[in-house]
């Protein structure tokens, strides 16, 4: 189920070093420096936040950024390494007020039960605005820090061989988030009763094992940390074909999409909103945000030039999964109304340089939204779910 084409559009922005173009971090206005400080990432969760933005993403993996296909690189002219974004959320989610905090977990080869923990306290910290991206990893050399098992090479994910592998990732994937999601309701929402006279801090009864067994995980439950404020915390994924548009319509709450047009973006909702129906979940609330990653500029020329200067550093064209929108804000705005009228709910941009076009995002799309009715003008709610839209799910083992 989508919201009403009449709905405002929903804004996210994706937080990845020193933005998205791999020279990014040489640009005057970057701050390579600072990077790995908790300061750096509060000021750029706080211009967000300024922009009324519904929640910021926040990239993280199990090993170094690289430029080539599932291998690492032995590059030195790109940012490489990064702080654990879990922990980068909890430290910022008390210096922020209303936007979501959204980091990134790799689900291949960690454990659902500390995940979750984890997701369920930043959603304490923050007071009911965590979510989770949870992503896939195919790297063999990811596979090795961890050494229980092993991921064979990949050369080409059409490869018969390589789509088997990506399907068994992404079927864990969707055990992982049915893990995370019953932990959540491990506790009811009145199983702590914290009563000092009669000494009963919990009642027993609402506390409840989960019992899953699956191919992937065995957990019995239940969780250590008492139902989140949202009930379930926000799941996210990113996805490009088939295999990963099932998990998002089988486990997720926003799926990520990456068309180049409002033809693609046509097919790539309805591809979503078939395999949402086959999952049996075509009445529950799922947004589909469309990712691009923006260059913006007062001027299209300025815009472009800046484009390639950065490529000169780099020494190579830039290129991405997603559509590379160079141009101004008002320009932007008419190409994200037209991504909405083929179905998508909302967007979440990819900076090519953060210190230049998020705060052209925060005030310059935004403004540009508002002047056109297309985006809300103050926080409307005080968790993620409520700036989303969606509700606060039942508990599943909660008896009426």
């Amino acid at each position: 189920m989508s919201p009403t084409p009449a709905s405002p559009l929903h804004l996210a922005v994706a937080l990845e070093g020193t933005g998205w173009h791999p020279a990014s971090w040489r640009d005057p206005v970057s701050r390579p420096r600072d990077l790995f400080t908790a300061a750096y990432w509060a000021g750029l969760v706080a211009e967000a936040e300024r922009g009324l933005l519904d929640f910021v993403t926040l990239e993280d993996g199990l090993g170094l950024q690289t430029s080539r296909f599932l291998e690492p690189d032995d590059r030195t002219d790109q940012v490489r390494g990064r702080l654990d974004a879990v922990l980068t959320a909890a430290r910022i989610a008390p210096l922020t007020r209303h936007i979501g905090l959204v980091p990134t977990a790799v689900v291949t080869h960690t454990e659902p039960f500390h995940l979750s923990k984890a997701i369920a306290t930043l959603d304490y910290v923050s007071t009911g605005r965590a979510g989770v991206r949870v992503q896939i990893t195919a790297r063999p050399d990811e596979a090795a820090h961890f050494g229980r098992r092993g991921i064979p090479r990949i050369d080409a994910y059409d490869a018969p061989a390589a789509r088997e592998t990506v399907t068994d990732l992404f079927d864990e994937a969707a055990d992982y988030v049915e893990v995370l999601r019953r932990l959540w309701d491990s506790w009811e929402d009145d199983a702590e009763i914290r009563d000092v006279v009669t000494g009963r801090f919990i009642d027993r009864d609402k506390l409840h094992h989960i019992h899953f067994e699956g191919r992937h995980f065995s957990v019995k439950g239940p969780s250590i940390t008492p139902r989140p404020p949202q009930g379930q915390p926000l799941v996210t994924a990113l996805a490009h074909d088939t295999i990963p548009y099932r998990l998002v319509a089988r486990a997720a709450d926003v799926g990520y999409v990456t068309p180049h047009d409002a033809d693609q973006a046509r097919d790539i909702v309805a591809t979503v909103r078939g395999e949402q129906e086959a999952a049996g979940r075509a009445a529950d609330p799922l947004h589909v945000f469309g990712d691009l990653t923006v260059f913006l500029d007062d001027d299209p020329a300025r815009a472009a030039a800046r484009r390639a200067r950065l490529d000169d550093l780099a020494g190579e064209p830039f290129t991405s999964d997603t559509r590379v929108f160079t141009g101004t804000p008002a320009q932007l705005a008419d190409l994200l109304l037209e991504f909405r009228s083929a179905g998508l709910t909302g967007f979440r941009l990819r900076p090519a340089v953060l210190g230049h076009d998020l705060p052209a995002i925060t005030r310059g799309l935004v403004p540009e939204l508002q002047h056109r009715g297309a985006f809300r003008r103050a926080y409307e709610a005080g968790i993620l779910r409520g700036l989303l839209g969606l509700p606060r799910p039942a508990n599943r083992y909660a008896t009426a």
